[in-house]
């Protein structure tokens, strides 16, 4: 028997762990964080109360298994739409939603049972590690209706018809592939099973799409490999948090952003750089720029990115020293507000405004290389997305960007100061963010460009000093700063021959790993490279689809 003082410390633990993602409290709303959100009636919840079922010990990824789970304590009314399963790598069970049909109208019928099964998977004759004996049901839908998940059972009979409901098609919708969470891998045999989840950040019409939290099957007579979404069909987005809950959410979830102890080049606010000096550039007029009204109410608005306007620092050497710099002091974060996975979450897009990115640095193998002026250009935007569930308000998953691309990881991955603020480091010079402290390679095994991250003396709460700056489903409350419409770049496009950058700091390496290098650099985006300034937040891909990974 364990002694008292560790159940105490795990009964600790836990309430420090739930503290840490979930809002105690709430400012009053409407839809937010009540628990239940309404695609057009057909409600959803998401039930993390789980009956273990079945244990398989060995298969899927890292050949560790997998657990299969019904959902439980369902409210009155809701119906199950499917089981739920993950890999044994996660220590957490997840979610699965359940749903009810509010229609009160026969002939709209958003839910329906199956009127048969199929079986597809019994485990008796399998010959593997497993906790007893499991069977996997796939639902037989009506004409005009999908199943969208399984039902597991530990007894060889068809379960009651009772048990699931299928969806009406128009709530339903197929995505691209699902994550691998258990089976054989090799989907070309004609014995092959594998299960995949219908959890990810989101398809590619992320604002709509609802994942379910279900499993589908591939193999024994099911094909089934597609993320199946439902569908938020009016666009109803009732469920999206008030200012007033921004705000909570904000002080709560922003996160700590560390600078590198070696950095040189800080963020500011938008206004400082103008007011500092920043210039506006148009084509055939470069002997002329213009000063930019702190406001950027003089910078030309939307078009599209064409190469007519660029920005740039000041002239004079001690002013461009200085705005390269930045200013922390005046720095502050730009906040994009935005339904997603069909307004069941809400992402808190997190932007900061560097005035300069500085030279990169690379490695080859064991050898360290400064990169002269690769990496170098003016205007750095770079982000941090939360995603907030508005069932719960819980914080679910933090988006890391990393240049051109980033990373997704859940919240309970992430690493948290004052209880639940997320920690992340800004990479030296290049101010991608990563969230642990070390060298980050950009490349091809131990040869790219380094990204070094660490916890210098220099930070930057990210809620303290910020400006929301878009949520379309409160305009007209809030307002666009005039620079958010500036549609070109916010910097110069540097004209040099790259190759012969990287042959002047290359030349003490050997031919193979030269070409090696070479290969790997010619890869690389412009951002990384420093050729041109980059496009404000609102010309970004994410700003109005998924995140990029």
């Amino acid at each position: 028997m364990r002694p008292l003082n560790t159940y105490l410390f795990l009964l600790i633990l836990c309430i420090a762990f739930s503290r840490c993602f979930t809002l105690s409290t709430l400012p009053p709303g409407v839809g937010f964080g009540n628990g239940v959100i309404d695609l057009g009636g057909l409600l959803i919840c998401q039930i993390k109360n789980f009956a273990t079922i079945w244990t398989v010990n060995e298969g899927g990824p890292d050949n560790v298994g997998a657990t299969f789970y019904e959902p439980s304590e369902l409210p009155d009314g809701f119906f199950m739409l499917g089981s739920y399963s993950q890999s044994n790598t996660n220590s957490l069970p997840g979610w699965v939603v359940a749903g009810k049909d509010t229609t009160n109208d026969p002939s709209e019928v958003i839910l329906k049972s199956p009127i048969d099964y199929t079986l597809v998977l019994n485990s008796t004759s399998l010959p593997i590690n497993q906790d007893g004996t499991a069977y996997i049901w796939r639902p037989m839908a009506p004409e005009g209706y999908i199943a969208i998940g399984n039902v597991i059972t530990r007894l060889p009979e068809k379960p009651s018809l009772d048990k699931i409901r299928c969806v009406r098609s128009d709530f339903v919708t197929i995505e691209e592939n699902g994550d691998w969470i258990w089976g054989s891998g090799d989907s070309s045999h004609s014995n092959s099973l594998n299960l995949y989840s219908t959890v990810r950040e989101g398809g590619s019409r992320i604002e709509f799409w609802v994942p379910t939290g279900t499993f589908l099957i591939q193999g024994n007579g099911s094909t089934a490999t597609s993320v199946l979404y439902l569908k938020n069909l009016p666009g109803n987005f009732s469920a999206m948090p008030n200012m007033a809950q921004i705000q909570e959410l904000i002080k709560k979830y922003s996160p700590v952003l560390y600078f590198h102890p070696d950095e040189h080049f800080f963020p500011s606010s938008v206004s400082w750089f103008f007011e500092n000096g920043g210039l506006l550039y148009a084509r055939g007029q470069e002997s002329k720029p213009v000063l930019i009204d702190p406001t950027g109410s003089n910078l030309p608005q939307g078009g599209s990115n064409d190469g007519l306007y660029w920005l740039d620092l000041p002239i004079d050497d001690a002013s461009r020293s200085k705005v390269k710099r930045g200013d922390l002091q005046s720095a502050g974060s730009y906040i994009h507000i935005k339904p997603t996975l069909g307004g069941t979450c809400t992402d808190i897009a997190i932007w900061i405004f560097y005035p300069y990115n500085g030279p990169a640095k690379a490695r080859v193998n064991f050898i360290n290389i400064d990169l002269g002026r690769v990496g170098e250009h003016v205007g750095d935007w770079e982000h941090v997305t939360l995603r907030v569930s508005n069932f719960d308000g819980e914080l679910k998953s933090l988006y890391f960007s990393q240049h051109s691309k980033g990373t997704w990881l859940d919240a309970t991955k992430v690493e948290y100061q004052n209880g639940n603020k997320p920690v992340v480091y800004s990479s030296l010079h290049g101010h991608a963010a990563f969230p642990n402290a070390g060298t980050n390679l950009m490349g091809n095994g131990k040869i790219g460009v380094r990204n070094d991250a660490a916890k210098g003396k220099m930070f930057m709460d990210t809620g303290i000093n910020y400006t929301i700056i878009c949520a379309d489903y409160l305009k007209p409350l809030i307002g666009e700063p005039s620079w958010l419409n500036y549609a070109r770049e916010w910097g110069p496009k540097i004209n040099y021959d790259l190759k012969d950058e990287i042959n002047k700091v290359t030349k003490i390496l050997p031919g193979k790993l030269k070409r090696k290098f070479m290969g790997i650099f010619s890869s690389l985006p412009n951002e990384v490279l420093g050729e041109e300034g980059p496009t404000g937040p609102k010309w970004k891909d994410s700003w109005d689809g998924n995140e990029r990974v």
